[in-house]
């Protein structure tokens, strides 16, 4: 089997070769690559690889930048230290993976799925949802908003924002300490500046804090009640269409 290493920490790279080669001695290493740009040129080239290694973060950027200027028509294996929210996105996207420090026998059962799967290119499907999952765990989100309240502006770190919610066509936040602020935007908007790990828009009227939900109750028809603190004027009910999606969101 013939390999690439795409990774620019040596130590990695010379550890992933060495546990390869204890895992078969066969295995031939035919080019060791540490960022983006060299990464594209030879892989624009014909070459012999029948299987990639990959680390995300390079020395100049994300490999997947990669995708975007050279077409691969060989399996990828990457290399990671995102947490587990990413992971199962990767899963999603059917993008085999390692997490950092690489463990033999995960190693070696990559191997043996790449040969059970020999032949089998990446698609563009799959390249096309790895793209998107890099763009969305690297967009910037909104750290802080600066709030009317009273006769002052008050920055308020979204952190410490239970929640946003729609008050008679009005739009306010509520911070953990209970002050109410009224926004001049659409929840809409909010939303997309949101960063989903934390904030998550659970009805129309709704999008509240992960940190700031106490419990959640089960509700009639399959939907749920979620309390929050501090406790808003109404209650916020979730849809049984979104219950699931919702619940796997909490267990992230």
């Amino acid at each position: 089997m013939k390999v690439i290493i795409v990774e620019d920490e040596l130590a990695a790279s010379e550890n992933l070769a060495y546990l390869l080669h204890a895992i078969d001695s066969n295995i031939e290493i035919i080019k060791v690559l540490d960022c983006v740009t060299d990464t594209v040129k030879y892989l624009s080239k014909p070459n012999e690889a029948e299987l990639i290694f990959m680390d995300i973060h390079l020395a100049d950027g994300i490999s997947f930048e990669i995708f975007e200027q050279v077409k691969i028509d060989r399996p990828v294996v990457f290399t990671t230290a995102y947490d587990q929210y990413a992971l199962k996105a990767f899963k999603v996207n059917s993008i085999d993976y390692l997490l950092k420090p690489i463990d033999e026998d995960e190693l070696s059962e990559a191997l043996v799925q790449f040969k059970e799967q020999k032949g089998e290119a990446q698609t563009n499907v799959q390249m096309e949802g790895l793209l998107s999952l890099i763009n969305a765990r690297t967009k910037t989100y909104k750290t802080s908003y600066l709030l009317n309240h009273r006769d002052q502006l008050v920055p308020l770190k979204t952190e410490n924002i239970a929640y946003f919610y729609i008050d008679t066509g009005v739009v306010k936040a509520v911070a953990t300490d209970s002050r109410s602020f009224t926004m001049d935007t659409k929840l809409e908007d909010i939303e997309h500046e949101l960063d989903p790990a934390l904030f998550y828009r659970v009805n129309r009227q709704f999008i509240v804090n992960k940190n700031a939900i106490l419990n959640i109750k089960f509700y009639f028809n399959g939907k749920l009640i979620v309390d929050v603190a501090p406790k808003p004027n109404e209650r916020i009910i979730i849809s049984k269409a979104k219950a699931s999606e919702f619940k796997n969101w909490m267990n992230s």
